[in-house]
């Protein structure tokens, strides 16, 4: 029998927690999970894969003891460019200097600068803006040779230090989505019992294939995660939306590449699109920033989180507060109290999804959205849904719905994979034997847990009959007796 523990799970939306040295251990792991995150975030741009490993284990651990679907995501790198090294980790430098970058590792100096990407000189045009460290410095290609040097003049910034990433917010990079390290990480990712692959650069549609493909030939479960923080995936945002299972906003790399006055207008834009498609969407990065140290967030933070929950996004997500903070967990309570106050006057302030007759999924999408509306007409305590690949969860979390969701699945993966899915509960269930049955079965479950009492009016959803696993094709008011 799995041990108890008292979770905060009360928020509609969900909380992605990053881990790194701070929240490695067991112990963190367990206190995070206690203070209401829902998904862990496994960063690959650092740690070694046996690091990872012990996180993984101990996560599977948690979820085993205390019967909870804690999901994992793996978030690959991508082709993250940085300058190398720099002499004495400073170079200074004033608009007006001309700086020479090369593709062969070198110590940097105002002679030769070692850039990380072999195509840089191929790809850019003069013209063309270069950003390095995170838009503190910016550049202007003022020539290349189209083989291995690029000199390029200072417009602003004042010291050049080693390692600092580099944007190329102008210039169409043709150096794949994944790189060697994330084939090589993918290839481990996809050994463990991961929910969600982070796809990082995406700029169209067929990046977000071409890694389905590679799970999909390892038969591995995972769903793809677009992130979304260059120019190029703007202008391609319905199909990586159609194409992606969901999105992440990584506003970090975003707001560097798009004048970051946009990025208000550009969240409310994606967030909308993903609820019209049923697809999960995390807003990311500097949520609690100053969290990293202070106890306690700034009230501009605040106000930002707020407003991702009053967007409806699925989920708001924590990187370097967790992952390398002075209390992860206190970061994660802050969160949760912001999302309850925001979701207490949360209202579907957009158009409600609606069913496209031209898809395969249409009569069972009519149904997943009839559901929450019946549930409105009626005054239900909750809708309640079967899933085998967490169609019908997503479909009734588009529609943001008053009444609670509560999907059953017999498939353990599952379950963790919908805990990033706005306001969605789920439960282990294996017997379906006929589908009244079932009905009464699950109804019983919710009562006896205490989130159902007699006399609520709930709507089940399901499929008939129920041993072909169509989807769902049948609606029920139930009175709880």
């Amino acid at each position: 029998m799995a041990a108890t523990l008292h979770v905060n799970d009360t928020q509609k939306t969900k909380i992605l927690a990053t881990i790194g040295p701070a929240s490695s251990s067991k112990e963190a792991l367990l206190d995070l999970v206690k203070a209401g995150v829902n998904v862990f975030r496994l960063n690959f741009s650092h740690g070694a894969h046996s690091q990872h490993q012990q996180v993984i284990d101990n996560i599977l651990e948690i979820n085993e003891k205390y019967n909870l679907h804690v999901g994992i995501l793996a978030d690959l790198q991508g082709p993250k460019l940085r300058v190398g090294k720099i002499e004495n980790n400073a170079l200074p430098i004033a608009p007006g200097d001309v700086l020479t970058f090369v593709n062969e590792e070198c110590i940097g100096n105002m002679d030769r600068i070692y850039m990380s990407y072999e195509l840089f000189a191929s790809d850019v045009k003069v013209g063309e803006k270069v950003l390095v460290d995170d838009g503190k410095i910016v550049l202007e290609v003022v020539s290349t040779n189209g083989f291995n040097e690029v000199k390029l003049k200072v417009l602003f910034g004042s010291v050049l230090s080693s390692n600092k990433g580099v944007n190329l917010p102008d210039t169409a990079v043709s150096q794949p989505s994944l790189t060697v390290k994330d084939l090589e990480d993918l290839d481990y990712v996809l050994t463990q019992p991961v929910n969600w692959i982070a796809l990082s650069f995406v700029r169209q549609a067929k990046d977000v294939k071409d890694l389905q493909k590679r799970i999909q030939a390892k038969k591995h479960v995972a769903k793809v995660v677009a992130k979304i923080e260059k120019p190029e995936a703007i202008k391609n945002i319905k199909e990586i939306i159609k194409a992606s299972d969901a999105i992440m906003i990584a506003r970090g790399d975003l707001g560097v590449e798009m004048p970051i006055e946009k990025l208000p207008a550009l969240q409310k834009m994606i967030i909308t699109r993903c609820i019209q498609k049923a697809k999960p969407v995390i807003v990311a990065t500097q949520m609690m920033e100053s969290m990293i140290t202070n106890p306690s967030p700034s009230r501009a933070e605040v106000t930002d989180v707020a407003n991702a929950v009053l967007d409806g996004t699925d989920a708001v997500m924590l990187s370097g507060e967790t992952s390398v903070g002075s209390h992860p967990a206190l970061v994660v309570e802050a969160m949760r109290k912001i999302i309850g106050e925001a979701e207490a006057h949360y209202h579907m302030h957009m158009k409600r999804p609606q069913p496209d007759p031209d898809t395969e999924t249409f009569l069972s999408d009519v149904l997943c959205l009839t559901a929450p509306r019946l549930a409105e007409d009626v005054n239900a305590k909750a809708i309640l849904g079967m899933t085998v690949n967490g169609y019908t969860a997503f479909k009734i979390s588009s529609y943001r719905p008053k009444a609670a969701i509560h999907i059953f699945s017999d498939k353990p993966h599952m379950l963790s994979t919908l805990s990033m899915v706005w306001g969605v509960k789920c439960y282990l269930y294996t017997k379906f034997t006929t589908t009244d049955e079932t009905i009464e079965d699950v109804n019983a479950m919710l009562k006896e847990a205490g989130e159902l009492q007699t006399g609520d009016i709930v709507i089940n959803t399901g499929s008939m009959p129920l041993h072909k696993r169509f989807r769902t094709n049948m609606l029920k008011i139930t009175v709880i007796e």
